[in-house]
């Protein structure tokens, strides 16, 4: 009985179970892989990307001696793996010719499947590689969320095949849109970094005062400006409330680090602190303020408090500038996004890690300013060109989520029969 619908008459159907001839996983020693530099290859779940392939940055081997005496899990050409546990569940690659390793085995954490004659080992890889297929695989998925699969995925995955000439056409024509596919999503992505380059440069040439002066000579500011330490310019550089935060509304809202993301904050997610009366005015919020992340993976990253916000004080792990009337909190705001910026917090950094960013650092930051009426025309200037980016950086991330739903309808075309007509045998 055909399960799946509208497949051509000469066309068959079976459970992929019918059609795979071994399913095997893998091992690794007894306590671990940790500290084998070299040996044989591994493949575990993490080597397993998104697009097919496999991510050999991090690759992690066994002694040769226990890969020589495993009797499952050796590698083979045109082998089909599939991640078998972990968040990754289902999440299938290759092995083609253009796989680097002669000898390398797999780990507990993933299957290898090997289908019988009747399928392309190709085709079959491009079905459990579709959507559909993976969704048809995690039907077998049991467990929280560190569950997994069985052999029994075998028994949910459908797979409609036509004689092996047709599913070479097929898979020559999935191979060929694919690719080309892969060359507009490249081309994309190289837009989208030029783009970020072009925003750097913007900010960059825009505390040099070439934005707006268009004569200045390199490593000049405009004549007007000058250079003064954060800290003269500020009525304050503070540290935030330490206190622990809570979803109940026992005070007012307690901005963290983690609130803020993509340089927003949704307001209403923000939990709430318990704060006494007599010290709140000191750590409450304003807008103008300019928060920064002091530690954590966004250490350094700045934050304008902007519009109309609810009562609200600042976190420990965040440093709070508020400006004085010199300077246009937007202008610094604009600053503290740019490489200028940055070169000044990561210089002198020692060892490996993020930069530190503490009061006293901040308070010795040079800025180039310009008078305010200049100040507000760089900003409308870097508002202008920005919100230019914005909407070209918009169009290019909605374009590469359509690759990836035009890659999808190509697969399901495909093994509906609708992809190249009937091959004569």
């Amino acid at each position: 009985m055909n399960e799946i619908k509208d497949i051509p008459e000469h066309w068959k159907e079976k459970k992929l179970r019918d059609v795979c001839k071994e399913l095997q996983s893998g091992k690794r020693p007894k306590g671990g892989v940790q500290g084998i530099e070299t040996g044989i290859p591994s493949l575990g779940a993490e080597h397993l990307n998104y697009n097919g392939g496999f991510k050999f940055e991090k690759i992690k081997f066994v002694p040769k001696e226990f890969a020589e005496q495993m009797k499952k899990g050796i590698v083979r050409k045109d082998d089909i793996i599939v991640v078998k546990d972990g968040a990754t569940t289902g999440k299938t690659s290759f092995i083609g010719s253009d796989f680097p390793f002669e000898f390398a085995v797999i780990n507990e954490h993933v299957f290898i499947v090997r289908l019988t004659e009747d399928i392309l080992p190709k085709y079959g890889y491009y079905k459990l590689f579709s959507s559909i297929g993976h969704k048809e695989i995690l039907e077998d998925f049991r467990g929280a969320a560190q569950g997994g699969i069985s052999s029994g995925f075998l028994d949910k995955v459908n797979i409609a095949f036509p004689p092996l000439p047709e599913q070479q056409a097929i898979v020559s024509k999935i191979e060929e849109l694919l690719s080309d596919l892969e060359n507009g999503k490249q081309q994309l992505q190289t837009a989208q970094q030029q783009l970020k380059i072009y925003r750097q440069s913007l900010l960059k040439w825009a505390f040099e005062g070439r934005l707006t002066n268009k004569n200045v000579k390199v490593g000049e500011l405009p004549k007007g400006w000058k250079v003064v330490e954060l800290k003269n310019i500020t009525d304050s550089i503070q540290y935030g409330y330490t206190k622990s935060s809570s979803k109940d509304a026992i005070g007012p809202k307690f901005l963290r680090i983690t609130d803020i993301q993509e340089n927003k904050v949704i307001w209403s997610e923000v939990p709430y602190c318990k704060i006494e009366k007599e010290i709140r005015n000191k750590y409450l919020l304003k807008e103008g303020d300019l928060v920064f992340a002091r530690t954590g993976a966004t250490v350094g990253k700045s934050f304008l408090i902007k519009g109309k916000i609810p009562e609200a004080v600042f976190a420990s792990y965040l440093i709070r500038v508020r400006v004085n009337k010199e300077i246009n909190e937007k202008y610094l705001s604009y600053y503290f996004q740019s490489p200028n910026y940055w070169g000044q917090i990561t210089e002198g950094q020692v060892g490996i890690g993020q930069p530190n960013v503490n009061g006293t650092k901040l308070g010795q930051l040079k800025i180039p300013i310009a008078s305010l009426s200049e100040q507000q025309t760089i900003i409308s200037e870097l508002e202008a060109k920005l919100t230019v980016c914005d909407k070209i950086e918009e169009t290019i991330s909605q374009t590469l989520q359509q690759t990836e739903t035009l890659k999808q309808s190509i697969l399901k075309k495909a093994f509906e029969g609708k992809l190249v007509k009937k091959v004569a045998v």
